[in-house]
């Protein structure tokens, strides 16, 4: 790393316009939350949008089409909004403020009480919620809004900045779509639906997959799932298919990065937004161990949370209902036991101690539900009531992980806080990932030039460059499978593959050198 500055230019003269117009569209939004009263909401809302929109992608062509194809992830270092400089401090501030009022203080955004209509930040975005649901705007949708436009923009920075390769262009885009459309279009058109006296659906999570969704199997969820009718019984089918047989199934033929990279929201704002502090991702050793026991507690906690809370509405009357609390217990207690048994029966020596970590894991889940069986009654679990419980989950973990550390932290701690550390849904496909998926990624030992250019940009903290001087098969729980490690690589060391289980993990056979068998192991892969 050469010790002078390596852009020795300022911003040129489209790139001064298109932050100034960049800004002037945030100017707007700034405006209204002070609450001034414009004349035409729609209008200065578009403008704002529009600034914005425009400003990115002036920007985004200004930077990378007047350079050849490639790399470009050089000088992040000498930028203080990337190597936590007082600009990266300043927006880490910024950002975290605004989920805190985002979420604990909406009325300071001018979310509405009492009937009364919005005021400030919120009614600006009135014209728009109406024009898609019907209703004046929530806090939730200028969120979804605002969210929906920082992966759009970004996203075509993202694909400008990685344009050499074709896995970035195609896994952008998947994340853009589903976003656009499965994540804020269409729950917005559904709750239209709603309207209708038939109708009282839980619309906006229509994967309605289970541990991310955690609410999932709230009384008030499942009530209003089933009483929509054919559409909302659907709803509940595929969101325990999906964690049950379709999750499994996909991430056995392409790893946990069918969702983590290619389809969900929190993914794609931390692949798009966050791509220009992935490089602040941790890589010590202590911060893996951090990570393995902190989403995997959480992983627990949710199994916990969700048992006690469907074990509140069950009855204990075996006449009335087949599923009573026993037997429910009962079930779930067999279901982890199988699952346990059978990771240690097949895959114990692969997992070596992590074994051990997951039989702790396992044993406190069951203690857990034996507990239930003997303090549990309809209002309390634990001896603590259970709304009480869930409303703690979903503010630490819901709130304060995934919305104001998983996202306020993106300048600090890198752009995958949450989904390395909290996200259950992560550490669920993690674990199937680990055990039986075809997905690894193959390197090249003999190609590496120990850049350490992977290692830097893996968003997940792992040491990519440690894998590859061995030529040795990258298989971790935590890989989402974003593929940027080949794409910053110069020398083509690592491919993304879906092959055969056999030879997949190879700790211990591929080496270098002039080992008079490595030709044999070699073909054995």
């Amino acid at each position: 790393m050469s010790l002078a500055k390596p852009e020795a230019n300022n911003l040129s003269t489209k790139q001064k316009v298109a932050v100034a117009l960049g800004i002037m569209g945030l100017l707007i939004l700034v405006l209204a939350v002070f609450n001034t009263n414009f004349p035409n909401k729609t209008v200065f809302l578009s403008l704002s949008l529009g600034l914005m929109f425009t400003g990115t992608i002036l920007f985004s062509n200004a930077i990378y089409l007047q350079k050849t194809k490639g790399i470009k992830n050089d000088g992040v270092w000498f930028k203080s909004l990337s190597s936590r400089g007082i600009l990266a401090w300043a927006t880490g501030v910024l950002i975290t403020g605004f989920y805190i009022v985002l979420y604990f203080y909406p009325q300071y955004l001018g979310l509405s009480s009492n009937g009364a209509s919005n005021t400030g930040l919120i009614s600006l975005f009135d014209p728009l919620s109406y024009l898609l649901n019907g209703n004046p705007a929530s806090q939730w949708f200028v969120y979804g809004t605002l969210y929906t436009v920082a992966i759009l923009v970004f996203g075509y920075k993202f694909m400008l900045k990685y344009r050499h390769n074709r896995y970035q262009q195609l896994r952008t885009v998947s994340v853009m779509f589903f976003q656009l459309g499965f994540a804020y279009l269409i729950p917005e058109f559904m709750s239209r639906l709603n309207e209708s006296p038939n109708y009282n659906l839980p619309y906006y999570d229509l994967k309605s997959m289970w541990p991310l969704n955690y609410y999932l199997f709230d009384s008030w969820s499942v009530n209003g799932l089933l009483s929509s009718g054919n559409l909302g019984f659907a709803m509940l089918l595929f969101g325990i298919i999906s964690i049950f047989v379709i999750s499994p199934i996909l991430t056995f033929k392409y790893g946990k990065r069918w969702y983590c990279s290619w389809v969900c929201g929190c993914g794609a704002l931390a692949e798009t937004a966050g791509d220009s502090f992935r490089q602040l991702s941790s890589k010590k050793l202590a911060a893996w161990k951090l990570e393995r026991w902190l989403i995997h507690t959480v992983l627990a906690f949710s199994v916990v949370m969700t048992t006690a809370i469907i074990y509140t509405y069950l009855g204990n009357d075996a006449t009335k209902y087949w599923l009573t609390r026993p037997t429910f217990l009962l079930g779930v207690g067999v279901l982890l036991t199988l699952v346990f048994a059978a990771v240690m029966l097949f895959k114990r020596k692969e997992l070596a101690k992590d074994a051990r970590y997951g039989a702790i894991g396992y044993f406190v889940v069951i203690a857990s539900l034996i507990i239930m069986h003997y303090t549990g009654t309809t209002d309390e679990v634990f001896l603590v009531k259970s709304s009480a419980l869930r409303t703690a989950y979903g503010f630490y973990i819901g709130a304060i992980f995934s919305g104001v550390i998983g996202t306020g932290f993106y300048p600090i701690l890198g752009n995958r806080v949450w989904c390395r550390f909290g996200c259950p849904m992560a550490a669920v496909l993690g674990f199937q990932q680990r055990l039986f998926s075809k997905f690894r990624i193959t390197t090249n030992g003999g190609q590496c030039i120990s850049c350490g250019n992977c290692s830097t940009y893996c968003e997940m903290g792992i040491d990519v460059r440690a894998y590859a001087q061995k030529g040795e098969n990258i298989v971790r729980s935590s890989c989402v499978g974003c593929g940027i490690c080949a794409a910053v690589c110069p020398r083509g060391v690592l491919k993304l593959e879906n092959d055969s289980l056999k030879g997949r993990i190879n700790p211990t056979e591929i080496l270098l050198g002039n080992d008079p068998n490595l030709i044999d192991l070699l073909n054995k892969k």
